[in-house]
């Protein structure tokens, strides 16, 4: 079959480049191997979600007293129903996406795509039978895996990746975390939030590495309060899995300590899918498992383009989405503006949450540039107080001379609902003294983003 545009893979990168093909007139499909929706709708981002939420439901009850409420009886997590809940909320966002295909006439190929010379994308079927599709445009979106250390190789029992980690068969006592980004932070407030004993070992000086250091240690502070062993300037060196327990053998600033945990979940990254799909074949240019593309995700060989976590730039959901509709939009000579790469907001959905966009502070001062901070924590925020969260603070980074918002770093409850504020005012080149003067509702947490921009120019009232 002739086609105007296929996507292999149905990740939030390719299954919104197919949706926004047709609406664009395109006559499209998507091939995919396993479930509509990608690792994000399956057993990435929406299926952590729903444990997490049950971890908070659970939280609240166990900790109701504090609001005035009496719970009678025995309160324990339900950990195979967690399970469940998780899966059936992942398998309706699939059917989500089966029901979008339909409403948006999008052809599904089950299969193994793989990319041909001639504009051609060869599909392997369940049973090993081949068969090709002809289309003016591909898109590749085939994502990412959970990434493999030598010395920490993943057996899918004792030694998990974020895929068994969801799927448990039973909760267990103990679990050693390693790697303390998005991933391995929230299973580990996760699996810390209903009863299991969790170390979280991280090579960097500080968790969550990549925020600006007052969140990572705000974070810090927050595990080590809810029970979590922190380990951070360590690394794992081998596990022995010959016992019952994992023998976890981490090297640390004071010399070699012996952890033993049920399980060990490896979150140190992810690794993209770029084996068997062609690119050496069809020419693609890639490099270190990255395929390159230019700013429209057109990749060095005509009608062939790639998005989402095979390029270069955060390995994010919104990001993919973001890239398709971009790359789409170029192919059908609409002129789309460019993503631009430091608007990007990131959020970590751990108690307290994480969001963040810009410059950290760090960057900023590196940068040269003159700078105000400002700051303004939960504890002072009477709707925090009212709902007994008041971990953490919002913090921005002004330039002094432009007033321009060079960064916004957030931790505190609901956090990752506050960050598009600043995501939209640096998009429009807002100042902060535009967010100062702009009436935020009262009592909310987002009065703190105000209140912080306020700090940056010594006149935040609450503080």
């Amino acid at each position: 079959m002739n086609y105007d545009l296929i996507v292999i893979g149905s990740g939030p990168g390719g299954y919104v480049a197919a949706i926004r093909a047709s609406q664009l007139g395109l006559k499209t499909a998507v091939v995919e191997k396993s479930e509509l929706g990608g690792i994000c709708l399956n057993w990435g981002c929406i299926p952590t979600k729903a444990l997490l939420k049950s971890a908070q439901v659970f939280q609240y009850v166990t900790h109701a007293a504090s609001y005035g409420v009496k719970v009678g009886g025995e309160i324990s997590p339900d950990f195979d129903a967690m399970v469940k809940r998780s899966r059936d909320v992942a398998a309706g966002m699939s059917s989500g996406i089966q029901y979008l295909f339909k409403k948006n006439k999008i052809d599904h190929i089950q299969g193994f795509g793989k990319v041909k010379p001639g504009k051609i994308v060869e599909v392997t079927d369940v049973e090993g039978n081949k068969f090709d599709y002809q289309a003016t445009h591909i898109i590749l979106a085939t994502g990412a895996r959970s990434k493999e250390l030598p010395n920490l190789k993943q057996d899918g029992v004792k030694i998990i990746g974020y895929r068994e980690a969801m799927t448990l068969p039973k909760q267990p006592k103990s679990m050693v975390v390693v790697g303390s980004g998005a991933i391995g932070s929230e299973f580990a407030h996760f699996y810390n939030a209903i009863g299991t004993k969790v170390s979280l070992v991280e090579f960097l000086p500080n968790i969550v590495p990549v925020e600006d250091e007052e969140v990572s240690k705000q974070l810090d502070r927050s595990f080590r309060k809810a029970g979590i062993k922190v380990m951070t300037s360590s690394s794992v060196e081998r596990v022995d899995t010959s016992g019952d327990l994992c023998k976890v053998y981490i090297s640390t600033k004071k010399g070699e300590e012996m952890i033993e945990a049920e399980i060990v979940l490896s979150a140190v990254g992810v690794s993209t899918n770029l084996e068997g799909i062609g690119l050496e074949e069809t020419g693609i240019n890639h490099e270190k498992g990255k395929i390159a593309v230019d700013e429209f995700y057109r990749t060095n060989v005509d009608g062939y383009y790639a998005i989402g976590d095979i390029v270069h730039g955060p390995a994010l959901a919104h990001v993919a989405s973001h890239e398709g509709i971009i790359c789409v939009e170029n192919i059908c000579g609409h002129n789309p503006v460019p993503m631009n790469y430091n608007n990007i907001p990131a959020c970590t959905y751990t108690t307290p949450e994480i969001a963040s966009v810009g410059m950290t502070e760090k960057a900023a001062r590196e940068s040269g540039r003159e700078i105000k901070i400002g700051k303004f924590p939960f504890t002072a925020s009477g709707k925090a107080s009212a709902a007994g969260a008041k971990d953490g603070f919002v913090k921005v980074i002004i330039d002094a001379q432009y007033g321009e918002i060079l960064g916004a770093h957030m931790i505190g409850e609901n956090v990752t609902e506050m960050i598009a504020e600043i995501v939209v005012a640096r998009k429009l080149e807002s100042t902060g003294r535009e967010i100062i003067d702009s009436v935020h509702p009262h009592p909310t947490l987002s009065e703190a983003v105000m209140e912080a921009m306020a700090a940056a120019y010594g006149e935040v009232i609450h503080l």
